[in-house]
């Protein structure tokens, strides 16, 4: 029996120890990753009744839909934090300290300065918006509506910001950490909202306070204390922040930028159309559909976490080998998480009355099947985006996302107000338009690592 036990120990600190330096870093951060990011997913899973308990469904769908509409605001992103998890990590794996220093200076000054900016004009903006007719609320909930809207713009504001550390921990290599910031922002507002549920009454704004101050608190200390330990070598500085190395930023990040735009509306415009063209209930009956299936996806995830960063160095080491092997290894871990996405299928009704409570919701089970499609098509083309965004191909997914874009909302409302689709429309236009993701990649990667063609387009 202790023989037994003593030669599971070694292939364990085998496993963890050996190999090359890239894999065995990746495989730490995996296990760490999944410990992690599983107190997150049940913290994700948790707040949702508890929330529900809190405000009614309709109020729930209110938050929903705000932050969605606010998480537009990643469009001013421009593409900076993107391009600057490509260049921190080229600059690393050069060695040159300096220069990652330089980048992240001058990510965190042209970034708060854009934020700034923004964040006073949406407030000004907001004074003159009609949430009443925009989201389809009763009139007496105008001014309510209205103060929520300027708690989310501020949490988003300042989270663009200070989010940047989970760029640099990532572009290092060590997800994991950035998992636990975010983690430990979602635990602190879950324990607001339970002590809020039990000692006041059901307030959006109070809801709106919870969600948002926690992970900005986190966020800000996270940033003092990497910036005075481990990453003192790159703390950001004003007199690094230069303008020239902005544009070097951006020319990457440009792209990165339209990808966002793309990505805002594709999957951040659903709450909203929902509470246009429905009700807010009907947000809330998509979220927690799209909530459940998305475990799958951000369990996934925790395993591909450090595949965009690697596939950085390892294409700036010349290691393509490393780059098809992992891929391989992707794709076979994937098969269990379909078959899993089935089971969780078959089982979604009970689910949902077993999570939120008999009838609290009332989901379709046409619903529940897009969105495991939506998922599983998401997770296999998440494999070959990370490779192709590692090495910065990213011309052909830059003009195709455009396009999906367009067809997307042409998609969607041709669905909804023509043929009298529910919100199964947006679903279904999200599953059609991504096929960049489930085709398009594939076929570059294939025409790069595999084929290694000799055409430019597939690298550009």
């Amino acid at each position: 029996m202790a023989s037994m036990t003593a030669r599971l120990v070694n292939m364990v600190r085998d496993f963890f120890l050996k190999g090359e330096e890239r894999s065995v870093l990746a495989k730490k951060n995996i296990i760490a990753s999944f410990l992690i990011k599983g107190c997150s997913i049940a913290i994700s899973l948790i707040v949702v009744p508890l929330a529900l308990n809190y405000v009614n469904p309709s109020q729930y769908g209110i938050w929903l839909t705000l932050s969605s509409m606010v998480a537009w605001m990643s469009f001013f992103d421009i593409g900076f934090t993107q391009g600057l998890r490509n260049k921190f990590a080229e600059a690393k794996a050069r060695g040159d300290l300096y220069l990652a220093r330089v980048y992240v200076s001058t990510t965190y000054f042209y970034l708060g300065a854009i934020f700034l900016i923004i964040w006073i004009f949406l407030l000004i903006a907001n004074s003159f918006i009609s949430w009443t007719k925009l989201l389809n609320i009763p009139a007496e909930q105008e001014v309510q509506v209205s103060m929520l809207a300027v708690i989310i713009l501020t949490y988003f504001s300042f989270q663009f910001v200070f989010r940047i550390i989970n760029t640099i921990l990532t572009a290092d290599q060590k997800p994991a950490k950035a998992s636990f910031i975010d983690m430990l922002g979602q635990l602190i507002a879950l324990v607001l909202i339970f002590l809020l549920s039990r000692f006041t009454k059901g307030s959006l704004i109070y809801l709106g306070l919870a969600y948002s101050v926690a992970p900005v608190m986190v966020l800000i200390f996270a940033n003092l204390l990497f910036f005075k330990t481990k990453y003192r070598d790159y703390a950001p500085s004003f007199r690094l922040a230069k303008r020239e190395y902005a544009k070097d930023i951006m020319t990457l990040g440009i792209k990165f930028f339209v990808l966002q735009i793309a990505n805002v509306i594709q999957y951040q415009t659903a709450s909203f159309i929902i509470a246009h063209y429905f009700d807010t209930t009907q947000v809330t009956n998509y979220n927690i559909a799209y909530k459940y299936f998305s475990v799958l996806q951000m369990v996934f995830m925790i395993a591909i976490s450090p595949l965009w960063s690697g596939t950085t160095d390892a294409y700036n080491s010349g290691d393509i080998g490393w780059i098809k092997k992992v891929v391989r290894k992707y794709l076979m871990f994937l098969v269990p998480f379909i078959i899993g996405g089935a089971i969780m299928l078959v089982f979604a009704d009970m689910v949902y009355d077993f999570w939120l409570g008999k009838d609290v919701v009332n989901i379709r089970f046409s619903i529940s099947i897009l969105c495991y499609v939506f998922f599983s098509t998401g997770m296999f083309a998440s494999i070959f985006v990370a490779v192709l965004n590692g090495i910065g191909a990213l011309k052909i997914q830059f003009y195709t996302s455009i396009i999906a874009s367009v067809l997307y909302l042409l998609l969607v409302l041709v669905l909804i107000k023509r043929y009298n689709f529910g919100i199964e429309a947006v679903l279904i236009g999200s599953i059609v338009t991504n096929v960049y993701g489930y085709l398009l990649a594939p076929m570059q990667y294939y025409n790069v690592f595999i084929k290694k063609s000799s055409s430019k387009i597939w690298y550009a």
